[in-house]
């Protein structure tokens, strides 16, 4: 069976909800997501319209503040719905895991994907830090 996905997590000192809201922020996307996303126009509170590359497409964000998990979802081919799904947990002893699943597109592979979302959860806590 191949791989539909791949996940990556990373850990810091910083507090959840610290990550949570640099991931809620959407137009903080395309500086910690620079492979995804050029630039991001929103159309509505939950709706934007995302250029990369001179190419545009239509995105929704979903937000779960109780669960500190942030979903950036979009059609993709054959009129399949996916995109980066995003989860902040607590450390026990302080701190936080940011984990992050994204689908493996037909012209990439695992390991590229991995390359780029390890890039960019270190991106996101050093956003994050003050």
């Amino acid at each position: 069976m191949s791989l539909q996905t791949v996940t990556r997590a990373a850990e810091s000192d910083l507090e959840p909800i610290e990550i949570y809201k640099v991931l809620a922020d959407v137009s903080n996307l395309p500086r910690w997501a620079p492979a995804f996303a050029d630039s991001i126009e929103s159309t509505d509170k939950t709706h934007f319209r995302v250029t990369k590359n001179g190419d545009s497409f239509d995105m929704e964000l979903f937000l779960h503040p109780a669960a500190l998990a942030v979903d950036y979802i979009r059609e993709m081919a054959d009129h399949r719905r996916g995109g980066a799904y995003i989860r902040v947990t607590p450390r026990p002893l302080g701190g936080s895991a940011v984990i992050i699943t994204v689908p493996i597109a037909p012209t990439t592979n695992e390991s590229d994907v991995a390359k780029v979302l390890e890039q960019e959860l270190a991106e996101i806590i050093r956003l994050t830090r003050p």
